[in-house]
């Protein structure tokens, strides 16, 4: 019996073995255990009986095929299980205007759903972002310039710059007599302050930042590389908003080869900055506005020798930056007309929807009636027959209407009545037979006949192609106007391929258990990896760090598309974002108990340097065999150091588990082509304020309670021979030798060095 009303996942065959490919395997047979028979045409009785045993063979396989893995899928159908949509990848657009806004002239926001894509190639069609909100773009006024001598959190003990001292124009330019922005005797912690105006909407603005100082005022310093911080209070931390050092013109309150020269010697130059997507306004000190800072710091001993002098400040915005996602946004969808039977379905014109967001529902509208928005719901289990709700599968697009059920206890009311005439000759009126022969229950309503149902926005998209690489999202899909360039200064991560019918028979146990409630760590764990495909593992630690009550904290590792093992994976995939964390939250702050608060964490990723120093057989000391096992040896690495497929299992590393030299020795051991492995060193890298490289001496890497072990490379690492001489020179590599480096971390550290030799091994 089927049920049209119930989730529909994909069903695989035992045996996919048809009548015909049974019938032609035998025949194929008859050479081999029968050569006497020669003529086995199709009229032959002997032909006639290998039809009539295919026949029976393909009626056993009919009924095979439904037991007992179909079973469980049916039974999966039955708890209403679906099998979890592919994640959309998110990034950071940022919108760069013709010209800068003034107050004269506003310039319009970037809309909502507003289209970016990649370019498209002859092989790789364009992927294409849309933006998640508006995009509002400010005028920006300067209100205070405030210095201090020591940066806090929270500014304290400020002197206003301002006051008596300069005058501003009409256009927002603060001009007057040179001010110093740090100390006489500039220290590490030295900072001045610009406060904006909190009406202007400048969250996620592009400002370029005109000073006007003196030529060479901060020397002492490397202007290609100069000890200051610009930041921006986002309303929790001070984040840093300079993109690149070259997007500071002044080169450091330097002036150094600025062109710009103004009266009295004094230079002018531009320094762009990137403010937080939310750059919220707060009092500090008793000054009240969007707070940004220079911070002076000390690098390996160079500092300010004395405080750079500016005369003029002035802010203009000449960009905007938002989060989007890798998804397409379709409007005013015409689903079809209903024809008023319970239960009927309809399927949009794409797939993989994406979750819905506020905005993004079905619309009824009934003959000669006003249109009705109607409620998407989970199941149709707590619906009511006059509740206006609808199920849409976000993997097929299938949109389903309330069945019309008979009710189990409706049945055997009747049953019992009817037992009673047949069995003990009780009379039953016919009305009482009629009631409960009609007794039967409306799940949801039910448009009615002739009802149009329009989807009014969806979006569709996901997987892991939208992971692609900064500065690719570069072609403009929406006409903006005012915008001359878009582009994505980091690359977009998250995306998530839709989950499978394997992951989902694994997933179901666990979820059974959570019950959709999270009270255990097994259950946090178990609704993390629910709340999105983008989640890759995740821990809730039995003992809570901190012991917070009412906090639960749970770490999580996103899910990383690896396309190339050889390459590794960029330092930075495995950064917890902002618009992941939001997802995981929100879901989980639906299914914990009241007044329990969820904390989401990254672990403390412990990387791992591998040098190996190893002799190979002799098949294997040619350069092409000798290339390709060092390959195959990077590859392993990388695999088995993997937090997410890595490990001894290879189900990842746990949270905690340490990563010993034997584990090292038996991936080389078992590697074909290695027949000895000569010497072997760890090296640990850990990140305080930088990465820090240290030499592993009792062969264990531990990487701590809340620490995994992790191992990646540097989009720009370099694989290079080794300097080819002539053998037999003391202390020289053997010809045959080749070494190969990968550069892991920040500082681009040996990640991998593997020295495969020819001959006899002989150390570096």
């Amino acid at each position: 019996m089927d049920f049209d009303f119930l989730t529909q996942l994909p069903k695989s065959d035992l045996d996919d073995r048809t009548f015909k490919d049974l019938v032609d395997e035998c025949l194929l047979r008859i050479p081999r255990y029968c050569p006497e028979w020669t003529h086995y045409n199709p009229s032959d009785p002997g032909v006639t009986l290998i039809e009539l045993f295919a026949w029976l063979t393909d009626q056993m396989l009919l009924r095979f095929n439904q037991v007992p893995r179909r079973n469980y899928v049916a039974f999966l159908e039955m708890l209403g299980v679906r099998l979890q949509p592919p994640a959309p990848a998110h990034t950071v657009l940022s919108f760069y205007l013709t010209r800068p806004q003034d107050a004269q002239r506003s310039i319009p926001s970037i809309p909502i759903g507003a289209e970016v894509a990649t370019e498209r190639t002859e092989t790789d069609p364009a992927i294409i972002f849309s933006t998640n909100q508006e995009l509002r773009l400010g005028y920006p006024l300067i209100r205070y310039f405030l210095t201090e001598e020591a940066a806090r959190d929270q500014p304290q003990q400020v002197r206003d710059r301002l006051a008596n001292q300069w005058s501003r124009d009409g256009a927002g330019r603060w001009t007057g007599r040179q001010q110093t922005v740090f100390q006489t005797m500039p220290q590490a912690g030295d900072c001045f302050y610009l406060v904006f105006d909190a009406i202007e909407p400048l969250d996620g603005n592009v400002l370029v930042l005109t000073i006007e100082g003196e030529p060479a005022g901060s020397t002492g310093i490397n202007p290609n590389r100069p000890p200051r911080q610009w930041e921006a209070w986002d309303g929790l931390q001070w984040q840093p908003v300079l993109l690149k050092e070259a997007d500071d013109g002044t080169k450091g309150f330097s002036f150094d080869d600025v062109e710009r020269r103004g009266l009295a010697g004094l230079s002018e130059a531009e320094v762009i900055l990137h403010m937080p997507l939310t750059w919220v306004a707060t009092t500090f000190a008793g000054y009240y506005g969007r707070w940004l800072r220079c911070r002076c710091q000390q690098l390996q001993n160079e500092r300010f020798s004395r405080s750079p002098q500016l005369t003029t400040l002035f802010a203009q915005t000449i960009g905007g930056r938002t989060r989007a996602s890798e998804c397409t946004r379709i409007l005013n969808e015409l689903v079809g007309e209903s024809d008023g039977t319970p239960g009927q379905t309809f399927y949009l014109q794409s797939q993989s929807i994406l979750e819905r967001q506020p905005g993004e529902y079905l619309q009824v509208t009934p003959p000669g009636e006003p249109p009705q928005q109607w409620q998407e719901v989970e199941n149709f289990a707590d619906s009511g027959p006059s509740d206006r709700h609808y199920t849409l599968d976000a993997r097929t697009g299938r949109i389903q209407f309330g069945p019309l059920i008979r009710e189990p206890k409706h049945l055997q009311e009747e049953v019992q009545l009817r037992r009673q005439v047949q069995w003990q000759g009780t009379s039953v009126s016919q009305a009482n037979l009629e009631r409960v022969e009609t007794l039967e229950r409306q799940y949801g309503a039910v448009p009615g006949r002739g009802a149009l149902l329009h989807m009014i926005s969806y979006r569709t998209g996901g997987g892991d192609r939208g992971n692609v690489p900064k500065y690719s999202l570069q072609t403009l899909k929406t006409a903006l106007p005012y915008v001359k360039q878009v582009t994505n200064h980091e690359p977009a991560r998250d995306g998530a391929n839709e989950e499978n019918l394997e992951e989902a028979v694994l997933r179901v146990p666990r979820l059974l258990r959570t019950r959709n409630r999270a009270v255990t760590p097994e259950d946090y764990e178990t609704l993390t990896l629910q709340a999105s495909r983008a989640v890759g593992r995740a821990y809730c630690p039995r003992q809570q760090p901190g012991n917070l009550p009412g906090v639960v904290t749970v770490y999580v590792v996103p899910r990383v598309s690896i396309p190339d093992w050889e390459q590794g994976i960029p330092p930075e995939g495995f950064n917890l974002s902002a618009p992941l964390r939001d997802e995981v939250e929100r879901f989980l702050g639906d299914r914990c108990l009241l007044g329990t608060q969820v904390r989401l964490l990254e672990p403390a990723y412990v990387g791992v340097s591998v040098q190996a120093v190893l002799g190979v057989e002799p098949d294997y000391q040619l350069g092409t065999a000798r290339e390709g096992l060092r390959q195959q040896l990077t590859q392993a690495l990388y695999q088995l150091l993997n937090p997410l497929t890595g490990g001894r299992q290879g189900n990842g590393w746990g949270m905690g588990v340490p990563l010993y030299q034997s584990d090292l020795v038996r991936l080389f051991q078992n590697t074909s082509g290695v027949k000895y492995l000569d010497a072997i060193q760890l090296y640990e890298l850990r990140q305080e304020n930088d990465w820090q490289r240290q030499s592993v001496t009792n062969g264990v890497i531990d990487p701590g309670a809340n620490g995994v072990i992790c191992s990646w490379a540097d989009v720009d690492r370099r694989i290079w021979a080794e300097r080819i001489v002539e053998p037999g020179q003391p202390g020289i590599i053997p010809e045959q030798t080749a070494v190969i480096r990968a550069s892991t971390g920040e500082q681009r550290q040996s990640a991998h060095r593997i020295q495969i030799l020819g001959g006899e091994a002989e150390l570096l």
